[in-house]
């Protein structure tokens, strides 16, 4: 089975995603061999990273220093952008903001966003898809004379520091945020974005790849999806769902396992008999020598589609794996213990067996004599 995407139909006439084979294509990307998501960058975030690169001047209270380079063109003006981000007082080194511990991209629309914004959206046009930078931010903006009500710890006229990761953008036409589309066009939007993962992933840039599937969910946060009912709802996972499937195969691939069981988790807590989510999670977990949860996963895929090919080959390698395990331990356990001792033969003493032999004449002898008697 290859793992090739399939290209969606149009996500208005999607159905909701229900049980569907661990080997089929259902806008899901397949994954036969192995063997949200979040770029986070590689350290505990506590702390500014330090960055050795140029500082580039963005405008006179905005300076960049860039980690990772991105690749193509710079967003336009209202332009939706998607990004992760860090924020630190500049003074004091207090990180005050994490989306990527949030698990949530933030939505800025260059050119309108929030003026405590102002400078990061600034660092931001100038960013390109895919580029990870530091951001120095003068006071006047960002919080300013005032400094924060949501965070305390902004004191008044604080420069900030911002990691800032750009995932993506979309050039709208008219500078639509997510909050002024409808249903449809968000969830056109989302479809897009997945389709254009799938397109990364056949040619097998799985960053790339998971970036549009974040920003396709984006687009269907926790409180749109929350007012949708009936017919909308389903369209909407039909989008959101493959895209956490999608990106689970992506995580696989990587063998980055937790985060992958952790999207396919999301698409069970919607849907409780989907077979990609359980085989996708299963294969995560048999990676991380999690047998008996990986076992009880294609189980329950076996479940709902007895006859797929894969899931029966996962079994039948937990199962050959229980053996080698058993022969291991049977083995340890001898090497520890050793034999059982077997018993030692019993010495004949020659004298003993005469003494024996001479009770018993004797002993015949009195029984003939005292017969004869009688």
């Amino acid at each position: 089975m290859a793992a090739v995407p399939e290209d969606a139909a149009p996500a208005a006439a999607s159905p909701a995603p229900t049980g569907s084979t661990a080997g089929s294509s259902d806008n899901e990307i397949t994954v036969e061999e192995t063997s949200f998501v979040h770029t986070e960058p590689q350290q505990d975030g506590s702390a500014p990273p330090v960055v050795t690169t140029d500082m580039e001047v963005l405008h006179d209270k905005v300076k960049k220093q860039v980690i990772k380079e991105g690749q193509g063109k710079v967003p336009l003006k209202f332009s939706t952008c998607f990004v992760h981000y860090r924020a630190w007082v500049q003074s004091s080194v207090h990180k005050f903001e994490d989306t990527w511990q949030e698990q949530h991209p933030v939505e800025i629309v260059i050119g309108k966003e929030k003026k405590q914004m102002t400078g990061l959206g600034i660092g931001v046009g100038n960013m390109r898809r895919g580029e990870r930078a530091l951001l120095h931010v003068g006071w006047e903006l960002g919080y300013g004379k005032e400094g924060s009500f949501s965070f305390p710890n902004v004191p008044p006229t604080a420069d900030l520091i911002y990691e800032v990761e750009l995932i993506g953008f979309d050039d709208a036409k008219e500078g639509k945020a997510r909050s002024d589309m409808t249903v449809e066009e968000r969830i056109e939007a989302a479809d897009r974005r997945k389709l254009e993962g799938n397109d990364y992933f056949k040619e097998k840039k799985f960053d790339e790849a998971m970036q549009q599937y974040e920003m396709a969910v984006a687009y269907m946060g926790d409180d749109f999806m929350f007012q949708l009912f009936g017919k909308y709802r389903d369209m909407a996972l039909a989008v959101k769902n493959p895209c956490h499937l999608n990106t689970a195969a992506c995580l696989i691939k990587q063998k980055r396992f937790d985060e992958a069981i952790a999207q396919c988790s999301i698409v069970l807590s919607e849907d409780e008999t989907n077979v990609k989510a359980l085989f996708r999670r299963g294969k995560a977990k048999a990676e991380l020598g999690q047998t008996e949860a990986a076992r009880e996963d294609f189980l329950k895929a076996k479940k709902h589609s007895p006859e797929d090919k894969e899931i029966l080959r996962e079994l039948r390698l937990l199962a050959e794996q229980d053996k080698v395990m058993y022969q291991k331990q049977k083995e340890l356990y001898k090497g520890l213990f050793g034999p059982r001792p077997q018993p030692k033969p019993k010495t004949t003493n020659p004298l003993l067996v005469f003494w024996q032999w001479l009770v018993s004449l004797i002993s015949y002898l009195a029984k003939v004599f005292t017969r004869k008697n009688d």
